[in-house]
């Protein structure tokens, strides 16, 4: 029972949402680097942060999680929350003014730093390997922001990294408490609901990409301390191709790399080709959950199974891209 009314709640925070967003004009308007053509909603994304305190209600109601944050066991997902909240806050507010990067990075560091609280990091790893963790964790938080262009991609690739996860917590390694990951699916099936459309009627916005990237890498955080294998970062792997390689082009071509552009192999696909935002999106979570399997199954070949898989799709990615660009200037 708890599940379906979690849903109706979910369901309902984004009406409201929908209805504060249209009154403050809280939207998305389309530029030459834009892949939509229409005025949509954003900030659909607090979906995530309303899904969190949703999971901590019921944890502290009906399974007594300790209420005060000195009291909670370990995970303690107080800590967790005050970055996820923390994350969202400034992201929501760089999705109605721009913020400095600066101001960006102070606030992306505190939540980083709670975060590494969170998976116990500081005790666990080598002082040397903290601020690799910080550039890291960093790194793909952006990374799934610049990935966010088109309808349904970053909410489909979420479910995918969140079943996936769900999957070897269910069957292979018990990690976290299962209700940590199953909240965030039904947000981003409540999300997907209303964005992976032809004509999205909201966008995940900074707030959306920067929260599910939060929770999923806390989540893969978690389970890389419990079992010991980096081989998980590799559900990572279809949107790290493309950022990376993205950014490879980008700086090759000394443009500045956080500035919008219509690079990714995806915006070539969508803007050039003119091909259904859902097909693309569709296309990268099938390919994803296919590396999942691969990834979930294999347990013999440790570290070589990242060249194993990236080196094959990095090929893939770079023939797509060449044909594509051949294409659009015939």
């Amino acid at each position: 029972m708890e599940y379906p009314i979690v849903l109706i709640a979910l369901l309902l925070c984004i009406q409201l949402y929908f209805a504060i967003a249209k009154k403050y004009n809280i939207v998305d308007k389309p530029n030459e680097r834009s892949s939509h053509t229409r005025i949509t909603l954003r900030g659909g994304g607090m979906i995530f942060p309303i899904a969190y305190l949703l999971f901590m209600g019921y944890e502290v109601l009906f399974n007594h999680y300790a209420f005060y944050l000195d009291n909670a066991p370990i995970p303690n997902f107080w800590l967790f929350g005050l970055g996820l909240l923390l994350i969202c806050a400034v992201s929501f507010i760089d999705d109605i003014i721009d913020l400095s990067s600066k101001i960006r990075l102070i606030f992306h560091f505190i939540s980083v730093t709670l975060l590494l609280y969170f998976l116990n990091a500081f005790k666990l790893l080598p002082f040397w390997a903290i601020p690799m963790c910080y550039i890291l964790i960093i790194g793909i938080l952006n990374a799934y922001n610049f990935m966010d262009g088109i309808n349904g991609i970053s909410g489909l690739y979420s479910v995918v990294l969140l079943g996936s996860l769900w999957f070897v917590n269910q069957y292979l390694v018990e990690f976290v408490t299962p209700d940590f990951i199953i909240y965030p699916i039904m947000a981003a099936v409540v999300f997907l609901y209303f964005n992976f459309r032809k004509r999205a009627r909201c966008f995940l916005g900074d707030i959306g990409s920067m929260g599910i990237a939060f929770w999923i890498l806390a989540l893969l955080g978690l389970l890389i301390i419990k079992t010991g294998e980096l081989k998980y970062l590799l559900f990572l792997t279809v949107y790290g191709i493309d950022v990376i390689s993205t950014i490879a082009e980008r700086l090759r071509l000394k443009e500045d790399i956080f500035k919008p552009h219509r690079r990714h192999l995806y915006q070539l696909f969508a803007n050039e080709q003119q091909v259904d935002h859902r097909l693309i999106s569709f296309a990268y979570a099938l390919l994803q959950v296919v590396i999942c399997g691969i990834i979930i199954k294999e347990d013999r070949l440790g570290l070589w199974l990242f060249p194993l898989i990236a080196l094959p799709l990095m090929v893939l990615y770079l023939i797509l891209k060449y044909r594509l660009k051949n294409t659009s200037t015939m």
